[in-house]
């Protein structure tokens, strides 16, 4: 997270680590690597992202060389957009987003099935992002304004989901069946999917609560203007306007509007933008611009804002927090740990999609604006999956349970590429 105030997030400036087939430098076919960017060194091959759908944000349109993505839109049309936008959504807007999502599997399949006949590649790294939106968006229809929403399309949106799954399914079956018979296979899931369980949109106000020295905290500036926004404005008409601006301008606009009302000479710390398990970062001197958390205060802050984001339940008296967890404890302090948040806050399992606002005895009650992010779904942190099905490699012999991180480390191993600093282990050998 950085920028031109205390920790704005600027999308796409942060420094990065190279992707996997920077690091091997071989022929690679990559389609819609997941919130990536063009790589600095193009290795050769061909490399497409923005392809299945166009998503402003996680799925940004580019491509190496340069033309294939005018070469693969004269051939089978042009992706559809699907910038998600949060808050309530209409039948009709269900509908569109329905459709767009069951024909983007076959457009990954199109653009592979192609490609991989053109020329043999090295590695091929293929992403079906249409079951995670999906499962996002259509996990209920408990998200949806009811307006419109009869038996006949409840019938056919509470089908998506699956829809989708199948639509993903008949893709990689015939990716699969293109491969070369001595390529190695892996599919994988990096994170689950499960009801929604983030109060995450009301934490920005919870951790007013805690830290905010003004004595009047009910007539103080929302920190959340972003989200009453969301709330007040129709996604709709949002959308609208989003797709009317500039890539560069729309995403600037948001992030501005997710630390509006900062007085960064007084804000101890603040909630970084998340929509899943809540992150907190301190304004620590000589990290942020405006530091003004002295270094030697920071553990001792940590503490304080913890025990009180414990006190917060939902407003039955329902647990609704489950941990509050140093980031430092969990991953370590490695070269980038400056770039992470320094708590994060683990929701409980309980549906909170029909949660209106959460209380502490203490701190006082946060009502949530609208209906939050808006999504059904959500990630969930202990279903990730790997199929790893061995062509011309063998399985290696494990040491540990399987990591993402494996993913990765398993095609710089079987390029031969070098490893270091990579700290996933083979799930694949020679």
């Amino acid at each position: 997270m950085v920028g031109g105030r205390a920790a704005r997030p600027v999308h796409g400036r942060a420094p990065r680590a190279r992707a996997v087939w920077e690091r091997i430098g071989q022929r690679t076919l990559a389609v819609d690597p997941y919130e990536s960017r063009p790589p600095t060194q193009a290795p050769p091959g061909a490399l497409v992202c923005g392809w299945q759908l166009h998503d402003r944000v996680v799925l940004r349109q580019w491509a190496a060389p340069g033309d294939t993505h005018a070469r693969l839109e004269r051939l089978f049309g042009p992706p559809q957009p699907v910038d998600e936008v949060f808050g309530r959504h209409t039948v009709p807007e269900m509908l569109g987003l329905r459709r767009r999502l069951l024909g983007a599997p076959g457009r990954v399949a199109d653009a592979a099935t192609l490609l991989l006949a053109e020329q043999r590649f090295d590695l091929a790294w293929l992403t079906f992002c249409a079951a995670h939106v999906a499962g996002h968006q259509f996990w209920d229809l408990s998200q949806l304004d009811p307006a419109g929403l009869d038996s006949s399309a409840q019938r056919v949106l509470g089908s998506t989901l699956e829809d989708v799954y199948v639509a993903v399914d008949a893709a990689i079956g015939r990716i699969v069946a293109s491969l070369p018979e001595d390529a190695d296979l892996m599919v994988v899931s990096p994170v689950g999917m499960e009801i929604n369980t983030s109060r995450a949109d009301m934490l920005p106000e919870m951790l007013r609560a805690i830290v905010d020295p003004q004595p009047d905290r009910e007539a103080a500036p929302s920190r959340s203007p972003i989200w009453r926004l969301r709330a007040a404005v129709p996604s709709g008409l949002r959308a609208k306007v989003a797709s009317a601006l500039p890539e560069r301008v729309a995403l600037d606009l948001t992030s501005r509007l997710e630390t509006r009302g900062f007085d960064w000479a007084t804000t101890r710390a603040f909630a970084h933008p998340a929509e899943n398990q809540g992150y907190v970062r301190l304004n620590l001197r000589g990290r942020e611009r405006d530091g003004i958390v002295a270094p030697e205060d920071a553990k001792e802050l940590m503490e304080e804002i913890a025990a009180g984001i414990l006190t917060f339940t939902d407003l039955d008296g329902a647990p609704c927090v489950r941990s509050v967890d140093r980031v430092a404890d969990l991953f370590g302090t490695g070269d980038r740990a400056h770039q992470l948040p320094d708590l994060i806050v683990k929701w409980v399992d309980t549906p909170a999609t029909t949660v209106r606002g959460v209380k502490s005895e203490r701190y006082g009650t946060v009502m949530r604006q609208g209906v939050g992010s808006g999504r059904s779904g959500n990630h969930t942190e202990g279903d990730a999956w790997a199929l790893v099905v061995p062509g011309a490699a063998k399985h290696a012999d494990p040491t540990r349970p399987a990591q993402l991180e494996d993913v990765a480390a398993t095609a710089a191993a079987l390029a031969g590429a070098d490893m270091t600093g990579m700290s996933g282990r083979p799930l694949l050998r020679h």
